[in-house]
């Protein structure tokens, strides 16, 4: 492995993490309704568990309303129960083969606990960048224990991950930011 693979996987890397806060960051509930928020839901279907948008329509209604479309006439409960056992506080009411699910209004405490939740997830993403840039480096030194670069070379390189972890935690800084931001608006 040479300087430019370690860079470049590194790189790598920490868009991946970036990718995964933004996943995490989109599963927060921020009092507006959206479908995404039920792709989290597992139903029983046939004797396995699958997301509810294999077995149902999932769209929204209005800005605080998911409506909920079974595509099989006996699904319509079982939707139900899952959705009410969820972990989103969500409570569905049945109205012949359709499903509305309004979102309730957070409240203050909820907003606050929820930008805990965002900051954790944050800090966490942080995390794991910071271990590739922990890897990476450890990687270079090695290469330089090995006597393939020279230390001029290394120590650039080192320079250069810690500019790419720096853009990264700025950026996982700007998405909390926003999300926050998101989560306390009424």
């Amino acid at each position: 492995m040479d300087i430019a693979e370690i860079k470049k996987t590194a790189e790598h890397k920490m868009g991946r993490s970036l990718e995964t806060l933004k996943t995490e960051l989109h599963k927060i509930r921020t009092g507006r309704a959206h479908p995404g928020i039920l792709d989290q839901v597992h139903v029983e279907y046939y004797g396995s568990r699958v997301p509810i948008g294999q077995v149902a329509n999932v769209t929204l209604l209005d800005a605080r309303t998911i409506s909920v479309q079974p595509w099989e006439k006996g699904m319509g409960p079982k939707i139900e129960k899952a959705i009410r056992e969820s972990d989103l506080g969500l409570n569905p009411s049945a109205q012949g083969d359709l499903l509305r699910v309004p979102m309730p209004a957070l409240t203050e405490e909820r907003r606050r606990e929820l930008t805990k939740v965002v900051r954790h997830t944050g800090e966490e993403a942080k995390i794991a960048a910071r271990a590739v840039r922990r890897e990476a480096n450890d990687h270079l030194k090695k290469l330089l224990k090995d006597r393939s670069v020279n230390e001029d070379d290394e120590r650039r390189a080192q320079e250069q991950v810690q500019q790419l972890t720096d853009s990264v935690v700025a950026e996982i800084d700007r998405l909390v930011h926003a999300k926050e931001a998101e989560v306390m608006a009424v």
